[in-house]
C-alpha cells in the first residue's frame, strides 16, 4: 500500500523494441520514465530537491515553490505541491504545449509565461533571472533551482542509475540520455562511471544548444538543450555527444509511436534516434539502455498534430526504416565532449543564482571530495 501519490515514483521499466531491434545488432532498452505519476523523469529529481529542501528547513509547511520550468519539472513540482500543500509558480515559455500549461494548472499551479529571449535565441536566463527575483521578494519561498543545484544530478546518482544496473543485471555497454539541465544525465554518467566504467555514455542534445559548444540558435526540441554546460554535468564522465535536428527527433519519435506503439516527447525521440545509431556499430550480445523521459501526451498539439508538422516544413509520414538510414548517416558531434565544454563561471552572479543553492552545493561537493578521499582516488 502506497501512502500517497508521491511513492509512486521511481522503479520505472525498462523494455525492450522487438519491432526495431535487429538480431545482428546491439539490443535498445527503453528506460520508460513515463510511468512515474508526474509523467515524466523530473518526478525524480523534484521529490529528492523538494525533501532535501524540507530536511535543510529551506521549505517550511505552507511555503511556496518557484522554479523556471519548460514544462515536464514544472508538472512534478506542481502535483508534489498539490500533495503536501505548497503554492507552486512555475515561470514557463512560448515552447511549453497546451497540454503542458493545462496540466500545470490542474494541480493548482500559478503559470506565468516569460516571452522575452536571451541572447542565445532560447528563454532560459530570462526565466531563470525572473524566477530568482519572485523568490527574494516573496517570504518564505524557496527556489528548486534544477539548472544549478547540484541536488538534481545527486537525485539520479541515487535512484535511476541504481534501477537501470539492477534492471540490466550490470551487462550494459552503451548509456545515451538527453542533455537541459544536465542532472539524468550527470547523475547517471557519474555513478555508471564509478560502478562500471567501461559503459560508453552518451549526451544527446538538439542542434541550436550549446551545452556542448558550437553556435547557438533557436530550435524547437522542448525540455533539451541551454545556452551554456550546466553544472550538474561532468564532462569528464561523457564519452561521446550527438546533436540532432528538430525535425529528426520528431520525425523518430513519431516512427516509435507507430512501429512500436510507444509513445515519446522529442527529446526521447532525439536520443532514440542515436540509439539506433549506436546498435548499428555493436554486436548483438550488447546491452544499450536509452532513456525515454516522458510519454508523448503532452505533445498532442504539436509532435502529433500533421498540421502542425507541415507548419514546421516536417515530414509525417517518415517510417522505421527511413529513421533507421538516418542513423545510418548521423556523426557524433564530439568524441571528446571535456574539450568542447561551454561552462559560465559568471552566470551565478549574472542570473542572480539563489544562495541557499549555493551553500548546499558547496556542502555536496565536500561530500564528493571526501568519498574520494576515502576511496583513495
Amino acid at each position: 500500500m502506497i501512502s500517497n501519490i508521491l511513492g509512486a515514483i521511481g522503479n520505472t521499466p525498462m523494455i525492450t523494441i522487438p519491432n526495431s531491434n535487429q538480431p545482428d545488432e546491439g539490443q535498445i532498452f527503453f528506460k520508460y520514465e513515463r510511468n512515474n505519476p508526474g509523467g515524466s523523469i523530473k518526478d525524480r529529481p523534484a521529490i529528492y530537491i523538494i525533501e532535501e529542501a524540507e530536511k535543510r528547513g529551506l521549505l517550511k509547511p505552507g511555503g511556496t515553490i518557484i522554479e523556471s520550468s519548460s514544462g515536464n519539472f514544472g508538472i512534478s513540482l506542481a502535483m508534489i505541491g498539490a500533495a503536501k500543500g505548497y503554492h507552486v509558480i512555475i515561470l514557463v515559455d512560448p515552447k511549453t504545449t497546451s497540454a503542458n500549461l493545462t496540466l500545470l494548472k490542474s494541480f493548482g499551479a500559478e503559470v506565468i509565461v516569460v516571452t522575452e529571449q536571451d541572447d542565445c535565441g532560447s528563454y532560459h536566463k530570462t526565466r531563470i533571472s525572473l524566477a530568482n527575483k519572485m523568490a527574494e521578494e516573496i517570504d518564505n519561498a524557496f527556489r528548486p533551482d534544477q539548472c544549478f543545484c547540484l541536488l538534481n544530478g545527486e537525485a539520479h546518482y541515487h535512484s535511476t542509475a541504481c534501477e537501470i544496473l539492477r534492471d540490466c543485471s550490470d551487462k550494459i555497454s552503451a548509456f545515451i540520455a538527453p542533455v537541459s539541465t544536465g542532472g539524468q544525465l550527470g547523475g547517471i554518467s557519474m555513478y555508471l562511471k564509478a560502478h562500471k566504467p567501461d559503459v560508453q555514455v552518451i549526451g544527446v542534445d538538439a542542434e541550436g544548444s550549446v551545452i556542448f559548444g558550437g553556435d547557438a540558435h533557436s530550435y524547437r526540441i522542448p525540455g533539451i538543450g541551454l545556452g551554456w554546460t550546466p553544472n550538474n554535468l561532468v564532462m569528464d564522465y561523457i564519452d561521446c555527444a550527438y546533436k540532432v535536428t528538430d525535425e529528426q527527433a520528431f520525425q523518430t519519435a513519431r516512427a516509435f509511436a507507430k512501429n512500436e506503439g510507444i509513445l515519446m516527447g522529442p527529446s526521447s525521440g532525439a536520443c532514440a534516434l542515436v540509439a539506433l545509431k549506436v546498435a548499428q556499430t555493436l554486436p548483438a550480445q550488447d546491452k544499450i539502455v536509452c532513456m525515454v523521459s516522458d510519454g508523448g501526451e503532452r505533445y498532442i498539439s504539436t509532435l502529433f498534430n500533421d498540421e502542425w508538422m507541415m507548419e514546421q516544413g516536417f515530414s509525417t509520414d517518415t517510417g522505421v526504416a527511413d529513421i533507421r538510414k538516418i542513423a545510418r548517416g548521423l556523426q557524433p558531434w564530439s568524441t571528446c565532449p571535456a574539450d568542447y565544454s561551454n561552462y559560465v563561471p559568471d552566470l551565478n552572479q549574472s542570473l542572480a543564482v539563489p544562495e541557499t543553492t549555493k551553500r548546499v552545493n558547496s556542502e555536496i561537493l565536500r561530500q564528493r571530495k571526501r568519498a574520494l578521499e576515502v576511496s583513495g582516488l
